[in-house]
């Protein structure tokens, strides 16, 4: 592979990824909506019949977000910083998207962060009591995100070795 069909493939990966921190973040913001609008949707379809459980878990939070929105409205703070902080990493792989050799340690960082969203997942979803479907759910943003990162990971390698 040359080095610009090379370097090509190395920022498409990150550019799956930056889309991917993009979406999540910027739809944390409206969580309490986009909540209840995904309840309405999913109570009046068949797949209320199909996953039952899975239904009355997004109803659950959905009433929750209404109700924690409406009493303590600051609380909604919290997830707009979370909101901010995936827009925050994702520019964070502009640095490996213009030069992947020199910040490679961004994208190895990418990887880090996505398996470390296993055991995120796994402690803090049983503590707060988060359902383990909806946990394995959590899970896959990581299994998913890394598939890109490790391949960026890889290209990156063999691009550094053809240039020395």
């Amino acid at each position: 592979m040359d080095r610009r069909r090379t370097l090509f493939w190395i920022r498409l990966c990150i550019v799956v990824m930056m889309l991917g921190l993009i979406v999540s973040g910027v739809t944390a913001f409206p969580l309490r909506e986009e909540l209840g609008l995904a309840s309405g949707i999913l109570r009046d379809s068949p797949v209320a019949a199909w996953f039952p459980d899975a239904v009355a878990w997004v109803e659950r939070v959905s009433q929750a977000l209404v109700d924690v929105g409406d009493r303590y409205p600051f609380m909604s703070y919290g997830t707009d910083w979370l909101a901010f902080a995936h827009l925050v990493i994702a520019v964070v792989f502009i640095g490996p998207l213009i030069d992947p050799v020199r910040n490679v340690w961004v994208i190895q960082f990418g990887v880090i962060a996505c398996a470390g969203i296993i055991p995120l997942a796994l402690i803090a979803g049983g503590i707060r009591g988060i359902p383990l479907g909806w946990q394995l759910i959590d899970m896959s943003f990581g299994v998913i995100g890394v598939i890109p990162m490790v391949i960026a990971w890889r290209l990156t390698r063999r691009l550094e070795r053809a240039t020395e």
